[in-house]
């Protein structure tokens, strides 16, 4: 079974070679990074319709600046909520808790495990704990009209099963997309 396949020492080796790079490259790729994930994620609420399709693809920039540094994935994750600040306010709500979190966790995962379950793991249960907060904590409709607005134990397992998909489609695209920027950045 692939989920239980380590992930390949190719990260590893990249992450001690990011940081021997100097601050100035460092910090300009994380606001290069910053910026791809602010437009991503503004646009939904400029484009409606296309754009909430567009705006997931946020994560990708957050996940693969956290992969290479955490410190850097935290900078580049509170960089993007700054620019957000600017160009769509109102994404400033589900960007935090949802997108940036699910990037953050997942980079952040492959610090410290090394099998793609943990990995999954990790990013599912912080964008469930993103989505509750949002929903149970903050009253904010994140899935929209249908779901409740009291705790229900039905829509926790949704959530779960929903985040767990979703942190292992990101897991795979991370890798696809890491071994294709591997060459560029390092």
């Amino acid at each position: 079974m692939n989920d239980f396949k380590p992930v390949s020492d190719d990260v590893r080796s990249s992450q001690r070679i990011f940081k021997n790079h100097k601050k100035t490259m460092k910090f300009s790729l994380v606001s290069i990074f910053s910026c791809i994930a602010a437009i991503l994620q503004a646009a939904g609420g400029i484009l409606p319709g296309i754009g909430y399709l567009i705006s997931p693809l946020a994560t990708a920039p957050i996940l693969l600046c956290s992969i290479f540094s955490i410190p850097f994935g935290m900078i580049s994750y509170f960089l993007t909520m700054m620019l957000l600040f600017i160009l769509q306010p109102t994404e400033l709500i589900v960007y935090p808790f949802t997108t940036g979190l699910l990037g953050i966790g997942i980079g952040g995962a492959f610090h410290f495990f090394g099998e793609r379950i943990s990995i999954v793991a990790t990013g599912a249960i912080l964008l469930m704990v993103g989505i509750m907060s949002l929903l149970f904590i903050l009253g904010f409709p994140v899935l929209g009209p249908a779901s409740p607005g009291s705790f229900s134990f039905l829509t926790t397992g949704i959530i779960f099963l929903f985040a767990f998909l979703y942190s292992w489609l990101w897991v795979e695209l991370a890798l696809i997309l890491y071994k294709r920027l591997k060459r560029m950045i390092i």
